[in-house]
């Protein structure tokens, strides 16, 4: 009876860590869509091949790979040809800890949901680069990041492993992130700001006398679509993180972080929107996603141990920050077309910082030190191939390229072939 209840358990945790997983796939659409939206129009057929090719990228480059970096996943990758004896093994290891669920991290269910956390970091670099990278700079930058620098820092933080001779920074310091503020979303951001630093700004975003031209983007009825994706994939990636569905412990845990990741994301949008008002005398939409994406990474820090009023505060402060982050990168010359180095790193920085505001089992000391190692180590390495890559072959498409757009130069296709002036 008892290996009944335990087999039942399994499949159903299994299950439900197999549905995170998708949900959180699904926020590739997201960001494409979103990225689509806020650019222009002559570049988003290049957005949308860089979206799907990274999201390949990330998925081969962690399965041979970075995903043994990350969590010595040798076993999973040995018993990729024969699953029976993976599923057997899984099962036994559950039995061992008092069928506590630790099959989940024999299976290869854990695989699944690893690897698409890979590709949402990587999602994050694609925005903040578009409209004059080049694609294939990108795409080897994304092999890079995918197969060695992300899984390193997952490895010294969800992983509990020493690479490079730096050890567990949850064992060490205490850090914590529940589901990636940091650990994926902050590493994104910091990537991304690498690249942009080396890349520059597009072609009439600043003027010489300091002046800031807005460049609006084609198609908001479709970035806002992406956000939705996004604030429904986000259930996943917070949700999942829980690990468990199985028992009754878990069930409510999961139903909490599903609540606080929903409070927060309206916290986001309704502070973004206000402050916008009051600042620029109108309700900004591009204010109002953002807010929203800035609510939910703020939260995915934490997501269990807030009460849903202060999720939302968390949230809210999240939405005020990212406004503020945008005009400050833009007065510094940043040129951040989507807005990704603020939301996912200005705002990831905030979410881990607020963990201890309802997580008595850690510091502030100890999310400091996992947010500056994190930061460090991505930013710098990213730095580095980045900059390695410009001497091999350029990261940026020319003058004439950028000009025309990109969809020509770099994919010969365009989105929107009936509106542009070469047909």
């Amino acid at each position: 009876m008892e290996n009944h209840i335990f087999q039942l358990q399994y499949a159903l945790d299994t299950f439900y860590f197999l549905v995170s997983g998708a949900l959180v796939m699904w926020m590739a659409a997201g960001f494409s869509m979103l990225e689509a939206g806020m650019i222009r129009s002559k570049n988003t057929a290049e957005i949308l091949t860089k979206n799907i090719l990274l999201y390949a990228v990330a998925c081969i480059m962690y399965m041979v790979y970075g995903y043994q970096i990350m969590y010595d996943g040798g076993a999973f990758l040995a018993g990729i040809a024969g699953g029976e004896s993976l599923v057997a093994d899984a099962l036994a290891a559950s039995a061992e800890n008092g069928f506590e669920g630790g099959a989940v991290y024999a299976s290869a269910s854990d695989f699944f949901f690893q690897v698409v956390f890979v590709a949402t970091a990587m999602s994050i670099v694609s925005g903040a680069v578009a409209e004059r990278m080049k694609l294939w700079a990108f795409l080897l930058f994304a092999v890079v990041m995918t197969g060695v620098i992300y899984p390193v820092e997952g490895a010294w933080t969800w992983g509990g492993k020493s690479v490079f001779g730096l050890y567990s920074l949850g064992d060490d310091f205490g850090f914590s992130d529940f589901a990636g503020s940091g650990i994926v979303h902050m590493a994104g951001a910091s990537a991304a700001l690498a690249g942009v630093l080396l890349l520059g700004a597009r072609k009439g975003k600043y003027g010489k006398q300091g002046q800031i031209h807005a460049i609006p983007g084609a198609n908001l009825p479709l970035a806002t679509l992406g956000t939705f994706i996004l604030w429904m994939g986000w259930f996943g990636f917070n949700g999942g993180s829980v690990l468990k569905l199985g028992d009754i412990a878990s069930a409510n845990s999961v139903a909490m972080v599903f609540v606080n990741t929903n409070a927060a994301a309206t916290g986001g949008v309704i502070a973004a929107v206000i402050i916008a008002r009051i600042m620029f005398g109108k309700a900004d939409l591009t204010m109002a996603l953002n807010g929203a994406l800035a609510g939910l990474v703020a939260i995915t820090a934490e997501p269990l141990t807030p009460s849903v009023l202060a999720a939302t505060s968390i949230g809210a402060v999240g939405g005020l920050i990212v406004v503020f982050s945008i005009l400050m990168l833009d007065k510094l010359r940043i040129d951040d077309p989507v807005g990704a180095i603020s939301v996912h790193g200005v705002v990831g920085l905030w979410g881990l910082l607020a963990v201890p505001l309802t997580n008595e089992s850690t510091s502030f000391v100890g999310q400091l030190v996992g947010a500056l190692t994190i930061f460090a180590w991505v930013f710098f390495a990213s730095l580095i191939v980045w900059y390695v890559i410009k001497l091999i072959m350029g990261i940026r498409v020319s003058e004439e390229e950028e000009y025309a757009g990109v969809d020509i130069s770099e994919c010969g296709i365009e989105a929107y072939p009936e509106f542009t002036s070469s047909q």
